[in-house]
């Protein structure tokens, strides 16, 4: 069967492929079809709702065969929520999605043949891992959007959620006049905070929370400091208001093995922790270093990460700044760099920032398979061999992956 792929038009096709951003990938009238919500070697119907010319997305319709992988979501609202794309999948087969997608970027955009990539690393839970979650609020309820819509989706239940966040969700109860609401908690330590936009109602005793209010940019204490504390391989980190800190506490200490596995540090070293956050790469690395130089931009939290890394007692300097201007006037050369740039990757500002020292390894921690990828190629560019990637699957259920790679100066 075969009907003309036109807008509105139906089409079928077996799924053969998993597409970075999470849909299926078919082929049918000489061009690709993505639908989300399937699985590779099932055979669908799909509405097209938009025609690309070589290629098409759909929405699903029917599955005429389906794959022994899929299974019934554990969330209600999984079919209609933006936050998940494969609860559909047994857990084992979105590993090999992710370990595919991330070598498959690496072919593709950064032109290297056969990419060293390992094992994904499974961090934590399938489920109940998230110790951020940030929610949309719409008639008195919390609310994601449906994927690719600006329509909002009220949830009764979330998944994803820390056990510490899943029961504060359940107790929030009528949210009426608050915009978002910001949910952390310490998976390790169990303190937890909640950040309200809009009114504070009058229930948040119930909540067993540090509560604060969003003024704009800043970050206000209602009943007590706007932080939390996490504790990540023994290590206790500082974190306020909205800094950045990996969602997924578990992932967060894989991280910082593999980082410290890409690194080899030694004795003597110095590191540069590039956008550094709080301080969770640097802070880790300081009993197997002798100094850390960490370029931190946000204001809040590089106060956290002073905080942090004079915790350890290591010799330190932070820097607060981008970490492209900063790299100009920097006076040291560290011999190592761990680098966690945002989803948009290093580019070659910063590249050519991070390597300014020429460090002889660098770690590499990508939330984004194509920029790592473009990267990868850049810094080959300037002389650094990528040895390995290792993917980290912090994101359970969804097509977000993170990544350790390493790279040394050849």
């Amino acid at each position: 069967m075969s009907i003309s792929p036109n807008p509105g038009g139906l089409v079928e096709f077996e799924v053969n492929d998993i597409a970075h951003g999470g849909e299926g990938v078919g082929r049918a009238d000489g061009k690709a079809h993505f639908v989300p919500g399937v699985i590779p070697g099932e055979t669908v119907i799909g509405r097209v709702v938009k025609d690309g010319g070589s290629w098409a997305r759909a929405e699903l319709v029917e599955i005429r065969t389906a794959s022994r992988s899929r299974i019934d979501p554990l969330c209600p609202h999984a079919e209609s929520c933006g936050g998940c794309q494969w609860q559909h999948a047994e857990y084992e087969a979105q590993l090999v999605w992710k370990h595919n997608t991330v070598a498959s970027q690496l072919a593709h955009i950064g032109k290297i043949a056969d990419p060293p990539v390992s094992d994904v690393v499974p961090a934590g839970p399938a489920f109940g891992y998230r110790n951020r979650m940030d929610f949309r609020v719409r008639n008195g309820a919390p609310a994601m959007h449906r994927a690719r819509s600006h329509e909002m989706v009220s949830l009764g239940v979330c998944e994803l959620l820390d056990p510490n966040l899943a029961t504060i969700f359940s107790n929030l109860g009528d949210l009426d006049g608050v915009s978002r609401l910001v949910m952390r908690t310490g998976t390790n330590t169990g303190e937890s905070l909640v950040i309200v936009d809009g009114d504070i109602p009058d229930q948040t005793a119930d909540w067993g929370a540090t509560i604060a209010r969003q003024d704009g940019k800043q970050v206000i204490d209602v009943n007590g400091p706007a932080r939390i504390t996490e504790e990540i391989n023994g290590i206790r980190f500082r974190i306020s208001g909205n800094a950045f800190f990996q969602n997924n506490s578990h992932g967060a200490a894989a991280l910082v093995a593999l980082v410290h596995d890409a690194l080899e540090p030694e004795p003597d070293d110095t590191v540069l922790d590039a956008y550094a956050g709080v301080g969770l790469f640097g802070a880790s690395l300081a009993k197997s270093l002798a100094r850390v130089v960490a370029v931190e931009s946000n204001k809040t939290a590089a106060s956290d990460l002073s905080h942090n890394l004079k915790a350890t007692g290591i010799d330190h300097r932070v820097i607060r700044g981008k970490m492209e201007t900063v790299a100009a006037h920097l006076d040291e050369y560290p011999e190592l760099a761990v680098a966690d740039p945002p989803r948009t990757g290093l580019g070659e500002r910063g590249i050519a920032a991070v390597t300014a020292a020429d460090p002889r390894r660098l770690a590499y921690v990508s939330c984004d398979p194509a920029s790592l990828a473009r990267d990868a190629a850049l810094l080959a560019d300037v002389g650094y061999q990528l040895l390995d990637v290792t993917p980290v699957d912090m994101f359970p259920q969804t097509y977000h992956i993170e990544a350790v790679a390493t790279f040394v100066l050849a």
